[in-house]
């Protein structure tokens, strides 16, 4: 890769890289500095590296990747998300906000951002998400707190390119009020988890995770405030992974850098 990348007229910057056991996969990323075009850069390093057959993926880290936002009714990933991404501290555009009730509509636009709702019909919603993404050259979804379960062909067609985020109970504490449920077993620890999206529920790649300690003196509402902190909080830092290409899908986990 040096010698590629020298090649292209580059200086890197930056470099990780990791072999997994598992898989004898070899992955890589590198930031480098080039006065080379994209174009340029890309067929260069391309040729060096023809020999060895890789995966490559080279793009203008100035360039921010797009993403769509869907959401339901809860707001704390969403406005965690749109107050990062306004300071700045979030690299990401969003072209817009979809979600299938009406409920955030004024928060989203008060954020100078489109809402554009899906709608009840489970088919048409999907058909809209594709041609929004499609017609705003979207990078990837993130699901913030959206309460829907997408059809498997959905998860096909983005696969790799879906961000979603749950409470770590999983699958300990599956259906509805999951924190009351952790409350009636006086749990000691409560999560989120950050992860891609497959056709098999809350079982795609990990990206993120955080944990927070409780006591037997937390109610169910404590466990709840808390959840939500953890859940924005891992949310926003798995976006944030994605969007500066530090995620690598290997098999069934992921590698981070």
């Amino acid at each position: 890769m040096t010698s590629a990348v020298l090649a292209a007229d580059g200086n890197i910057i930056e470099n990780q890289q990791f072999t997994d056991s598992d898989t004898d996969l070899f992955v890589m990323r590198t930031r480098f500095q080039t006065t080379q075009t994209l174009d340029e850069a890309t067929a260069v390093i391309s040729t060096g590296l023809a020999h060895l057959h890789p995966t490559l993926h080279i793009r203008e880290t100035q360039v921010k990747k797009r993403a769509l936002v869907l959401v339901t009714k809860e707001s704390h990933c969403l406005r965690d998300l749109m107050y990062l991404q306004e300071l700045g501290e979030l690299p990401i555009e969003i072209p817009a906000v979809m979600s299938n009730h009406e409920d955030l509509r004024e928060l989203v636009e008060s954020h100078g951002l489109p809402f554009i709702y899906l709608g009840k019909d489970k088919q048409a919603a999907e058909a809209l998400i594709l041609k929004v993404i499609e017609a705003e050259n979207i990078d990837f979804v993130v699901l913030a707190r959206y309460m829907q379960i997408l059809t498997p062909e959905l998860c096909r067609q983005l696969d790799g390119r879906i961000i979603n985020i749950h409470h770590s109970f999983l699958p300990g504490f599956k259906g509805s009020k999951p924190y009351h449920q952790a409350h009636a077993r006086g749990v000691k620890i409560i999560g989120a988890t950050a992860h891609f999206v497959t056709a098999d529920l809350d079982e795609g790649p990990i990206i993120e995770q955080d944990v927070a300690h409780v006591t037997h003196s937390a109610r169910p509402e404590d466990l709840v405030a808390l959840g939500r902190d953890i859940e924005r909080r891992v949310l926003s830092k798995a976006v944030k992974l994605y969007a500066e290409d530090r995620i690598f899908i290997v098999g069934d986990r992921t590698v981070v850098f």
